[in-house]
C-alpha cells in the first residue's frame, strides 16, 4: 500500500479486502475512469450484456461467494440495474453496486447532460429505497469513511448498497485504507440471550415431538455448520423453507425436505404441521414459503429465531444474534442425537431406481425423477421462478449452498445471468440451470457471456410454449410467446453442446452428451405440453387465482 491514494484505488483496494474478485458491468463514459481502475488491480472486470444481468450475476456471486459487486454508468446503466438490486435487497443478499457519475463541476452549474434527469441526486435517492446504503462520494476528503460506512453496512447486514462516483473524482487523492473490521457482527444482548435461550429449552424440553425449519439467513450468515452441528446434537427431523433449500447438505439422515404448506410433499408436511414444537431458524414467513399461506403452525408451537429477534410463541427478544441463539440451545438442551422412527430422509429418493422408457414422452414428473440420480456433489442447482423451482425442490442437494432461486422476490429470468454469478464465483462447482422459455426470453443474450468467459453451466430449458405459471393463475393470450429454436442459439452465440429432448430416449442421449462436455456449456431443449405441469403449480395457481379473481 506504498504511494498516493486516489479514491478510485481506495474503493477498489476496499472491495478486494471482503472478497470480491469479480465485477460484473456494462461500461459507459461516466464510468470509464473507475473502470480502468478495476482493470488494473487484481479483480477481473466482468462484461455483461446489459445492466439488469450485471446485477443478477453479481447476486448470484454474492450468495456463492458471500459478496458481489457491479459497475454500471449513471441513470441509463443505474436504473436498468435497478430491479435486480430490488430482489438482492428483498433477499438479503451483499452486493456493493458502483455507479460512474458526472463531474462535480456539471452538477455545480446544474448542467443538462447526456443520460441525466436535471435533478442530480435522483439516483441516490431511488436507490436509498432498495439499498442498505445508498450514498453519493463528493470529495477526496469525505470518500474513504463513505466508502467505509457503505461497504461495512453491506457485509454486515448482508444487503446490497449503492455508491455514486463523480468521474472527476476517481483519480483525486484520499488518505490510504486504514485497518477495518468490516464483518464485526454487534454482540447478543447477554441478558436477553439468556431468556430467550431459557425459555426455548423449557418449551422444547416439553414437547413429546420437534422439527427444526431451516431457513435462508442460516446461508445469509454462514451459520450452515452449526445448524447442522445442532440437528447432530438433537437428532430431530429437520426440513426447510424453499428459500433456505440447501443451508445444510441433504443427504445428512436428519433432513425430510422442503416445507411449504399444502405445496408440501405429505410426509414433509404431516412431520412439520403435527409436531409438538417446531424450531424455525432464519426462515422467511413469505407467501411462497408458505405455500400461499396454506402453512398450518400455530404460534402456540412455533420458536422463530431469524437474524436478530426470536419469537417464542407470542414472546419477543430483540438484539438476539441467530449465530448466538443456535450455540445457547446446545449447549442448553440434551443429547438425542440417536436418529428416531418419525425421520424419513429425503435422500432416500436416491435409492429409488429409475428406468427410461425410451419411446415414451417426456414429462415433468419423469424428468425431474431423471434429474435427481444425475446431480452430484460438484452441481449448483438455479431454479427460475414458477414451477422451475417447484419442481428442482424436491431434488437433493448433495453439498450446502447447493441450490439457489429467488424464491421470494421472483423475478423471472434470474438463473441465465445468476449461471454466470455462480460459475465465477466457484470454479469447482458445475451450474444447472432450470429455466422456463418465458423467462429465458428475459435474459437469453447472457448465453454468449457464459461462453465467452468459459462458463460451462448445464442448462435444461423447459418449453411449454409461454408463462405456464400465469396460466394455471389466470389464462389469457398474454401467456403466449414466440416459440424459438432455443437449443439452435448456442450455436450463434460461440458453441457448446445442444440438442432437444422429447422422449425419455432423447434424456438418457443428452445427459451422455453432457458428460462429455465438461468444459463447455451445455443446452438442453426441453419441449413439454403446454398443459403439463406439477402438482404443487396447480395448488399454487388455484391459490394465486382465488386470492386476485375471487
Amino acid at each position: 500500500m506504498s504511494g498516493s491514494w486516489t479514491v478510485g484505488r481506495y474503493l477498489i483496494t476496499r472491495l478486494e479486502q471482503v472478497g470480491v474478485r469479480h465485477v460484473f458491468g456494462v461500461p459507459g463514459d461516466y464510468v470509464l475512469g473507475l473502470m480502468d481502475e478495476i482493470v488494473d488491480s487484481e479483480i477481473e472486470l466482468v462484461g455483461t450484456c446489459n445492466e439488469l444481468n450485471a446485477g443478477y450475476a453479481a447476486d448470484a456471486y454474492g450468495r456463492v461467494n458471500g459478496i458481489g459487486a457491479a459497475c454500471v454508468t449513471y441513470a441509463v446503466g443505474g436504473f436498468s440495474i435497478l430491479n435486480a438490486v430490488a430482489g438482492a435487497f428483498a433477499e438479503r443478499v451483499p452486493v456493493v453496486v458502483l455507479c460512474g457519475g458526472p463531474n462535480r463541476s456539471d452538477r455545480d452549474q446544474h448542467r443538462l447532460l447526456h443520460h441525466t434527469l436535471g435533478d442530480y441526486g435522483v439516483q441516490v435517492d431511488v436507490f436509498a429505497h432498495v439499498t442498505q446504503r445508498s450514498v453519493g462520494l463528493s470529495s477526496g476528503e469525505a470518500a474513504p469513511d463513505e466508502i467505509d460506512d457503505a461497504i461495512t453496512a453491506c457485509v454486515r447486514h448482508r444487503r446490497p448498497v449503492f455508491i455514486e462516483v463523480p468521474a472527476d473524482l476517481v483519480t483525486e487523492e484520499c488518505r490510504p485504507p486504514e485497518p477495518i473490521d468490516f464483518d464485526l457482527l454487534p454482540p447478543s444482548d447477554p441478558d436477553v440471550l439468556a431468556e430467550a435461550v431459557s425459555e426455548a429449552a423449557e418449551m422444547l424440553g416439553r414437547a413429546e415431538s420437534c422439527v427444526v425449519l431451516g431457513g435462508v439467513e442460516v446461508h445469509r450468515f454462514g451459520l450452515g455448520e452449526q445448524l447442522e452441528g445442532l440437528l447432530d446434537h438433537l437428532g430431530w427431523p429437520m426440513a426447510t423453507a424453499l428459500m433456505g433449500k440447501s443451508v445444510i447438505r441433504e443427504t445428512h439422515p436428519n433432513y425430510i425436505g422442503v416445507y411449504s404448506g399444502a405445496l408440501s410433499e405429505e410426509g414433509v408436511r404431516r412431520t412439520v404441521e403435527e409436531a409438538d414444537a417446531v424450531l424455525s431458524i432464519g426462515a422467511w414467513m413469505s407467501d411462497i414459503n408458505l405455500g400461499i399461506y396454506t402453512a398450518q403452525i400455530d404460534v402456540g408451537r412455533l420458536i422463530h429465531a431469524t437474524a436478530d429477534r426470536v419469537q417464542i410463541k407470542r414472546h419477543y427478544f430483540d438484539n438476539v444474534y441467530l449465530g448466538d441463539f443456535i450455540a445457547g440451545l446446545r449447549d442448553a438442551l440434551p443429547d438425542g442425537s440417536s436418529r428416531g422412527p418419525r425421520i424419513q430422509p429425503a435422500a432416500s429418493s436416491l435409492f429409488e431406481s429409475f428406468e427410461p422408457v425410451s419411446a415414451a414422452e417426456i414429462t415433468i414428473e419423469r424428468f425431474y425423477q431423471r434429474i435427481n440420480h444425475f446431480l452430484d456433489e460438484h452441481h449448483v442447482v438455479l431454479a427460475d421462478a414458477g414451477d422451475s423451482f417447484l419442481c428442482a425442490g424436491d431434488l437433493i442437494m448433495h453439498e450446502g449452498v447447493g441450490f439457489i432461486c429467488q424464491a421470494f422476490y421472483c423475478s423471472i429470468g434470474f438463473t441465465i445471468p445468476g449461471a454466470l454469478g455462480v460459475g465465477l464465483a466457484d470454479r469447482s462447482r458445475r451450474p444447472v440451470v432450470f429455466v422456463g422459455d418465458g423467462a429465458f426470453q428475459m435474459t437469453a443474450q447472457e448465453l454468449s457471456t457464459l461462453i465467452r468467459f468459459g462458463v460451462a453451466p448445464v442448462i435444461f430449458l423447459m418449453n411449454n410454449r409461454g408463462y405456464t405459471v400465469e396460466r394455471v393463475i389466470h389464462d389469457g393470450p398474454y401467456n403466449d410467446i414466440q416459440n424459438w429454436r432455443y437449443h439452435e442459439l448456442v450455436r450463434v452465440f460461440g458453441g457448446g453442446f445442444a440438442c432437444e429432448v422429447r422422449s425419455e430416449g432423447d434424456l438418457e442421449i443428452a445427459l451422455a452428451g453432457v458428460r462429455k462436455h465438461p468444459d463447455e456449456l451445455s443446452f438442453i431443449e426441453v419441449h413439454l405440453d403446454p398443459d403439463d405441469c406439477s402438482a404443487a403449480l396447480k395448488r399454487l395457481g388455484a391459490a394465486l387465482a382465488k386470492q386476485r379473481f375471487s
